[in-house]
């Protein structure tokens, strides 16, 4: 071969460097693709993340309308006021309604919290008869203080008397300067683990049940068992048991207001008669008691 030109040499020079430049651009080419795919990855993650810590925070705060763990949601406004302030002459009027009598008299030793007589539940929001109950206890209370935060919440779906609307005391407040409240609510919608009870209030709670619901009047009555079927709030949503009540010879009346007023003679047991414009209600004093057994 020839001695190679110095055209030649450069035409060589400039395709290597040619070939140098493509290569290095391809090489770029693909650390930017990779750079891109890692940055619309991060920005993927990042976002989920981001909502995956929106979705517990609401969960934990309660900053949405429905919450984990039994699928609890804001009580809507009116159905609240409906329940907390029923007129006194509808519960006159009922009596004790259909409720059946099944609080029972003891003589514990007086429960109290806060220097006040204690009305202390261990109930669960999977519990059909707990969801019955909780209407005439809101009611019944609801004479004597006020209520915060309270949620609606369905029975268990494979219950008897399955997707029973009601309420739930988890993480609600009461304020009474009569009496204090200590709901417990043991198990979420579904049976799981939701509020523990301290050893002392599992004490009381084992000594006369070990179920649902579970009420002790300030260790003056005893409440094991539901008054009325939760059945006979089948079908119907919050709004429509609570317009119900303002018809005292409805049967949703005669048995939530029935038992409020049985509930309300019990707490006035407990707060000596006090105040006496509820425990002197024609409604109240009406009611039969259970008296202790020798």
């Amino acid at each position: 071969m020839g001695r190679e030109t110095n055209k030649q040499r450069r035409e060589r020079q400039a395709g290597t460097a040619r070939e140098k430049a493509a290569a290095a651009r391809a090489v770029q080419a693909r650390v930017d693709q990779r750079r891109r795919a890692k940055t619309i990855l991060s920005s993927v993650i990042g976002a989920a993340v981001v909502i995956a810590l929106i979705a517990v925070f609401a969960i934990t705060s309660g900053g949405g309308k429905q919450s984990a763990g039994g699928n609890r949601t804001d009580a809507a406004a009116s159905v609240v006021s409906a329940v907390t302030s029923v007129e006194q002459a509808s519960l006159d009027q009922v009596g004790e309604g259909a409720a059946q009598m099944t609080a029972k008299a003891i003589n514990d030793a007086p429960l109290t919290k806060d220097g006040k007589p204690e009305l202390f539940g261990v109930l669960a929001e999977f519990c059909p008869y707990c969801a019955a109950e909780r209407w005439p206890l809101i009611v019944a209370l609801s004479k004597f203080g006020t209520f915060n935060d309270l949620k609606t919440v369905r029975s268990s779906s494979t219950d008897v008397d399955p997707n029973t609307a009601t309420f739930s005391f988890y993480k609600s407040s009461y304020t009474s300067k009569y009496l204090a409240f200590t709901p417990i609510e043991n198990e979420d919608r579904t049976g799981q683990p939701l509020e523990d009870v301290t050893d002392a209030q599992k004490a009381i709670w084992f000594k006369y049940s070990q179920g649902f619901p579970f009420l002790d009047f300030g260790g003056k009555y005893v409440v094991t068992g539901p008054s009325f079927s939760p059945g006979d709030l089948k079908d119907l949503n919050w709004a429509q048991i609570s317009d119900q009540l303002k018809d005292p010879t409805s049967k949703v009346a005669q048995d939530i207001l029935g038992e409020a007023n049985v509930f309300t003679a019990m707490i006035c047991k407990m707060t000596n008669g006090q105040p006496s414009s509820v425990c002197s209600a024609s409604g109240v004093t009406k009611i039969n008691l259970p008296t202790q057994s020798a």
